[in-house]
């Protein structure tokens, strides 16, 4: 039924395929007996595996089992639900918080339940897929604006100045490039159009800001957004994504939100876990530290090599090659080497900047990133990059 369709893909190399990972060791993992270096993972504090975190999921299962059964408005909200949300509000600075079950429920279920008919939604070009799809579930009138672009943000605004509610969207941290969202700008245009701001801070919870707050923390803009989204199954190496802001937006979103509504809720175990997350993210403040010495350490190493890492400013720092056919390639020719980094193709991109993401950890060593650079420097001689 569906053979012509993955002929297309394979004939423009852009079928995906799932690696089967036999072990997960931290910065290392096992596949098919051959150890790895793990370079795209987004458990950049290293903590997936912290003895914290299975022992709060441990003491969980022992308490409630293992599956929350059906949805919290159904069947019941758990004391862990519970601690979970309110530890989240405080860990953000907002009224309150509520728990998704990942961050395409929360921005799909956010989105959609903020923005309806005759309002407008203003949504970065680059922004995560699951945003792109909020904003195409709602029934609001949705504007693409220019990357980073805030004259484009204001040019926008100022057209639409009649419509209903206004909401503008954005990554904190591009997924895809590593790059910032210019959030002092964007709170300005917000404030001064009247508009509601929303930021999926996915990528920055736990590595931006001096404590790991995210944006709101590294820009100093506490109390000016008034929907944070993040993920706890990045850099807080959980599971589930969730909001914070005012409560009267948290009640809003148990009414309104679709996929909070509707979905079996996450698993009381896993909620443990994120608490435990979260406290650790705040007592080992070295893990920041080392993930940001790491980042300046791969940069300075593919700088030398004469290699781009575009507007990155982050964890992740993107090799930019173009055609996805080189990307495939280049991929491969890592793992053969013993470093697991893979292909990112269109659409997950734009046509001609397919590319090797690469993520760091604070797990990772100075020797890691070394055997990286080393890996980098023999593909480009052998013609696989530019």
């Amino acid at each position: 039924m569906f053979e012509y369709e993955l002929g297309q893909l394979d004939k423009k190399n852009l079928r995906r395929r799932l690696t089967v990972v036999d072990f997960y060791d931290g910065p290392h993992i096992t596949v098919g007996g051959r150890s790895l270096l793990l370079m795209c993972s987004n458990d950049y504090l290293g903590i997936a595996n912290h003895p914290a975190l299975c022992e709060a999921a441990y003491k969980a299962m022992k308490r409630y089992g293992f599956g929350a059964g059906a949805s919290r408005l159904v069947s019941g909200s758990s004391e862990a639900h519970r601690e979970l949300e309110e530890r989240l509000a405080r860990y953000k600075g907002t009224e309150a918080a509520i728990v998704f079950n990942s961050g395409y429920a929360a921005n799909t279920g956010i989105i959609q339940s903020i923005a309806c008919t005759g309002d407008v939604i203003l949504s970065d070009c680059m922004n995560h897929a699951s945003i792109v799809d909020g904003c195409r579930l709602s029934k609001a009138d949705v504007h693409i604006y220019r990357h980073n672009d805030m004259n484009h943000v204001e040019e926008i605004l100022k057209k639409r100045s009649l419509a209903g509610r206004k909401l503008i969207v954005t990554d904190g941290v591009f997924s895809m490039d590593g790059d910032i969202a210019r959030l002092p700008d964007l709170v300005f245009l917000s404030e001064k159009h009247g508009a509601t701001l929303m930021v999926d801070d996915a990528h920055a919870t736990g590595v931006l800001g001096e404590t790991g707050k995210g944006t709101t923390e590294h820009f100093g803009l506490y109390g000016r957004v008034h929907i944070l989204m993040g993920t706890l199954g990045k850099a807080l190496g959980s599971f589930g994504a969730f909001a914070a802001g005012s409560r009267e937006l948290i009640e809003f979103l148990i009414n309104r939100a679709r996929t909070f509504i509707y979905s079996t809720a996450l698993p009381p175990s896993v909620c443990a876990a994120s608490t435990a997350a979260i406290d650790v993210v705040e007592a080992e403040p070295m893990r920041r530290e080392s993930l940001w010495n790491n980042r300046k350490h791969l940069v300075a190493g593919l700088t030398a090599l004469g290699i781009s890492t575009g507007i990155s400013e982050t964890q992740i720092v993107p090799i930019i090659i173009g055609d996805p056919d080189r990307a495939l390639k280049a991929a491969e020719k890592l793992f053969a080497c013993g470093v697991y980094a893979t292909a990112i193709r269109p659409p997950t991109v734009p046509n001609g900047t397919a590319r090797i993401r690469m993520t760091l950890m604070s797990t990772h060593t100075e020797k890691d990133i070394d055997m990286v650079v080393s890996r980098i420097a023999a593909l480009k001689a052998e013609g696989y990059l530019a």
